[in-house]
């Protein structure tokens, strides 16, 4: 079975502490109170619209209905922590006054402590820091916190002497070693910087963007101009989607990315965030980027983080108010603009994300990544000539194709499959295979559609089982096994991997008409049938449908046919 998800995920790897922390226990210090009792009965329907709105993310509309709830409850504790929570993650004054009366909760301190911050006094900022209860994740970032304070009050040695146990310890080392050089960076410590940049990098393993771009500071700072463009390429390699934005990042590798202290807890609060996101689903993570950006209005990696929450939330049109500040000026601009053209497709708007990826791809004419995103958006309206136009113009844009770029052939083969293409289709999916031989998708792709063309069936087994090898629990690659060993007339060895398959994908048709077709062809005629009939309820294709009726059909009326092998799937 070919693959069917989304070919072009836009990951923002804006974290500095996402890759370090996932291993790490998590302690969310906010979490959704339970139903309140001692509400009074005439401020009770406030209280639960405030509720339902904070349950869906609206946070306005919640904090709103909280606020007048609260006004009516004066003496109740918990409510006033619901209130002061819907007020912050909509970024209201009054969370200011609320926290001041709610001395147990962190994220009220971490809140005071910011506005001690923003107001030059650190002495005060430290010990609020220092005094946040230590839970979970919260425990890795209060160092942060407290170093950047000590910073904030020229304190250089004692902020690295307070991280200085930490990164050069086992857990989370990384994290804690960048932020020290940053702080030495900041206090022209050169030789102190330079070293702990070298233990953060090596630590990491790989080059995420916010850690590429403070690198790539540091080495254009210090006369490695072409190290430093180097250290930005590499992120082309991690994901293609965020070439659009590398010239951008080259011409303001100059410039500091953390500028002073305030900048710093800022960046502290986007690293939990990030660890968090990946981990829970709590109103935790929004509460840091609302921190975050309440220090740094501009911080639009704290911008497409606080989006990538709402988007995964289904709630694109708060994703796309999140990014609305973002100014053309910024480096990240133009991948703030691929996001926002995504984002307006889901919401529906096609002609919106048409404009904005055309506009792009006339700011940018050097990169492919507006026109791919076009053809991709144009691939799920089912107008495949559309999508194999824009994909020419992408691939046109790329003088010499590398192995990032296998992304765009697979693409165009799959829209030029659609199209009913296939001489293309198999050109571009072999071509994307030559540049990056060891993708499972394409593997996957190319050997099922050889399979269902009863073609190169040897050649499709084994490119089958390399994709299984990479991806054993994908229920589309196990089903492609299945169906290979089917075509090869291996009906036992079909029922076991497609059996596998309808474990891992229990509701998608075509895998169940697949296990069906297998049960038929070694004789379990009654399971067969049974697995059409499921298949017929799980709403396939039109066409895939026709064919299970046709199928039961010849199966009642004359148990001894053998029915026509189920339809091909397409992505």
């Amino acid at each position: 079975m070919q693959n069917t998800r989304s070919l072009r995920r836009l990951i923002f790897a804006l974290s500095l502490l996402s890759a370090c922390a996932a291993s790490g226990a998590v302690g969310s210090s906010v979490v959704r109170a339970s139903p309140l009792s001692g509400v009074a009965a005439g401020s009770y329907g406030a209280y639960l619209a405030g509720r339902f709105a904070e349950s869906q993310d609206d946070f306005a509309y919640a904090a709103t209905e909280l606020l007048a709830a609260q006004r009516a409850n004066a003496g109740n504790a918990e409510l006033l922590a619901q209130a002061f929570l819907a007020c912050l993650l909509d970024g209201r004054p009054e969370a200011e006054s609320l926290a001041a009366q709610l001395p147990n909760s962190p994220a009220a301190q971490l809140l005071l402590a910011d506005q001690d911050v923003a107001a030059g006094r650190w002495g005060s900022a430290e010990r609020r820091y220092r005094d946040v209860p230590r839970e979970g994740l919260t425990q890795l970032v209060q160092p942060l916190l407290i170093a950047w304070a000590q910073q904030g009050a020229g304190r250089t040695e004692a902020a690295l002497a307070t991280l200085q146990p930490l990164s050069e310890g086992q857990r989370f080392r990384g994290i804690y070693a960048l932020h020290a050089a940053l702080i030495a960076d900041l206090a022209g410590r050169n030789a102190d910087a330079a070293r702990l940049y070298r233990v953060a990098q090596t630590d990491f393993g790989g080059t995420n963007l916010r850690l590429a771009q403070i690198v790539a500071s540091w080495q254009e700072r210090q006369g490695d101009a072409s190290e430093a463009r180097q250290t930005i390429e590499s992120m082309r390699q991690g994901d293609q989607e965020f070439s659009i934005a590398l010239p951008a990042l080259m011409a303001r590798d100059h410039e500091r990315p953390v500028a002073n202290a305030t900048e710093g807890i800022a960046e502290a609060y986007l690293a939990l965030a990030a660890s968090l996101r990946e981990q829970e689903r709590s109103e935790f993570p929004l509460v840091l980027l609302r921190l975050a950006l309440n220090l740094r209005p501009d911080f639009t990696a704290a911008r497409l983080l606080m989006a990538d929450a709402f988007d995964a939330g289904k709630h694109p049109a708060l994703a796309l108010s999140a990014l609305a500040p973002v100014a053309n000026s910024d480096p990240l601009y133009s991948l703030v603009q691929l996001r926002r053209a995504g984002l307006d497709q889901q919401s529906g708007d096609t002609d919106a994300a048409t404009r904005t990826l055309e506009r792009l791809a006339q700011e940018i004419p050097s990169s492919p990544e507006p026109l791919a995103q076009l053809g991709d958006i144009m691939r799920t309206k089912s107008r495949f000539a559309e999508a194999i136009s824009a994909y020419d113009r992408a691939i046109e844009r790329v003088a010499q194709p590398s192995r990032a770029d296998w992304p765009l052939f697979y693409a165009r083969g799959i829209a030029h499959d659609r199209a009913h293409q296939w001489d293309q289709a198999e050109a571009d999916l072999e071509h994307a295979l030559r540049l990056s031989p060891d993708e499972p998708y394409v593997l996957n792709y190319l050997g099922y559609s050889w399979a269902e063309q009863g073609r190169e069936l040897s050649r499709a087994r084994q490119m089958i089982e390399k994709a299984a090898e990479l991806r054993p629990n994908d229920g589309a690659i196990i089903d492609s096994m299945g169906w290979v060993l089917m075509r090869q007339g291996d009906g036992a060895a079909a029922v076991h991997w497609l059996e596998r398959a309808v474990e891992l994908e229990p509701e998608d048709p075509t895998i169940n008409a697949h296990l069906g077709d297998a049960y038929w062809a070694i004789g379990r005629k009654l399971q067969a049938e049974f697995q059409w009939r499921r298949a017929l309820n799980l709403n396939p294709e039109p066409d895939d449908q026709a064919k299970l009726q046709a199928k039961l059909h010849e199966a009642a009326s004359d148990p001894a046919t053998v029915p026509a092998t189920a339809a091909r799937q397409l992505p």
